[in-house]
């Protein structure tokens, strides 16, 4: 897709001219979660009057609710190569930083996945640098059956969300063949310009090449494709603008738009010096942004790293996101060089809790922490799975999943404390479900994982 950077600033300007009935219409419209436009986007995107803000958070936290309930996905990062060729000016693997540079042997990532899967994870975002000789996609797909063949006692990663270069068709069938979940791709910037700017000279600077990723994708049969923009880089405004355009572009032309998208903000990493970026997001731009993004999409998931502190992503759970990370390591090798005291990441993190500290915190402010991948290996992808959302019964297989999961890993991978604690929070989530079939499924599966059964979903 070739983004109309004219087409934005032309709808930027137009968005400034925003009056406060023109803003309380838009809201109207979104409580029924009726599409909204582009320039309804860029008028949401200059609100600054607080009780305007304040309703448009309430607006879209009820959309969060509706869709998603009160269920949070989690997920952790497996970095399997940092080798690259490129010089992106915001990262720390940028090909003129020297550091000694690795990518994983078959032992090694399954030493990774081990340890991810004593965490309790089930599902992982494969990231690896770009480097076609020393990172070519034999070795990605060699890396995604070793994932998936690796068992910890009960442990066994059941979805593999591929995050890697733009690449072709034929690639992108390859790795639809392994059985990937979500194709994952930042496009860092939409602005043109300033996309050439913070890749030169590198493969990654092909700006075309890479906007059009996600139709080779689609065009691949992969249905599940994820985006995001690295926060910090150009106008945020402009990049939620142009995403919301990718987003009805594939909808337009495969049916169904992104499944999810990612909200990373720019952080410190080696030899990247924040104070030459001109567009850094601050906190209440930030949450802003996460809010427009979820009434303009209502059904797509949204992501929320480790980037940001446990305090403001427990803030961004209440009104548009939908999955976080936990218990990330963002360095090749690094769950096993984290035991062992060190690492080199790709950039610091601002939460560094544990999985289980997620998982306390989240039932502490009434989230259900979902382990769940039954969506993916059901078949309800892509289009499928937008058509079940959007009629809002997707909660009758989410939560009991999501409770299911739960109760899943306390059984594994907790303590008789932590045990009780999680086996009381689930009977309480059940006995809210009105239907008494899926109320009494959930209940069951209580008995059935204590007496050793697993993988158990609708």
């Amino acid at each position: 897709m070739k983004v109309n950077r004219e087409e934005i600033f032309r709808l930027l300007e137009e968005g400034k001219k925003v009056t406060r009935e023109q803003i309380l219409d838009i809201l109207e419209r979104a409580k029924r979660k009726e599409k909204i436009t582009h320039l309804d986007i860029a008028r949401l995107l200059y609100i600054e009057d607080q009780d305007l803000i304040q309703e448009m958070f309430e607006v879209a936290g009820k959309i969060k609710r509706d869709v998603y309930g009160n269920r949070v996905v989690l997920f952790a990062p497996l970095y399997v190569s940092d080798f690259c060729v490129n010089n992106c000016v915001y990262c720390g693997y940028k090909k003129e930083n020297q550091f000694h540079r690795r990518k994983l042997t078959m032992d090694e990532v399954r030493k990774e996945v081990m340890i991810l899967e004593e965490m309790g994870h089930k599902r992982l975002a494969l990231e690896a640098g770009e480097d076609p000789v020393n990172c070519d996609i034999e070795y990605i797909l060699e890396c995604i059956d070793t994932i998936y063949d690796t068992y910890n006692k009960n442990g066994k990663i059941r979805r593999i969300n591929v995050n890697i270069a733009a690449t072709t068709v034929e690639n992108y069938r390859r790795l639809k063949e392994k059985g990937i979940g979500t194709y994952i791709l930042f496009q860092e910037t939409f602005d043109e310009e300033v996309y050439r700017r913070v890749h030169p000279n590198c493969i990654k600077g092909n700006y075309e090449y890479h906007t059009t990723a996600f139709d080779r994708a689609m065009e691949a049969g992969i249905e599940d494709v994820g985006a995001g923009v690295l926060f910090g880089l150009a106008d945020p405004r402009f990049e939620v603008l142009a995403l919301m355009m990718q987003n009805e572009h594939l909808e337009k032309r495969f049916g169904v738009g992104f499944h999810t998208i990612s909200v990373p903000r720019l952080r410190p990493a080696e030899r990247v010096n924040l104070e030459t970026f001109p567009h850094l997001l601050d906190d209440e731009m930030f949450k802003k942004i996460v809010t427009i993004i979820r009434i303009a999409v209502p059904y797509t998931g949204m992501i929320l790293s480790t980037r940001e502190s446990a305090e403001m992503r427990e803030l961004l759970l209440k009104y548009g996101i939908s999955q976080v990370s936990a218990g990330s390591c963002t360095g090749v090798g690094g769950y096993e060089e984290h035991i062992k005291g060190k690492q080199v990441s790709q950039f610091k993190l601002a939460d560094e809790r544990s999985p289980r500290q997620v998982i306390e915190d989240l039932m502490k402010a009434g989230y259900i922490p979902s382990y769940c991948t039954s969506c993916y290996r059901t078949g309800r992808v892509g289009e499928k799975f937008m058509e079940i959302a959007k009629t809002e019964k997707i909660h009758n297989m989410c939560k009991p999943n999501a409770l299911t999961t739960l109760l899943e890993y306390a059984v594994d991978y907790g303590d008789e404390e932590l045990l009780q604690k999680v086996e009381t929070f689930v009977r309480e989530q059940a006995s809210e479900i009105e239907n008494t079939h899926i109320r009494n499924f959930v209940l069951k599966n209580i008995d059935k994982l204590k007496a050793g059964e697993r993988d158990l979903y609708l």
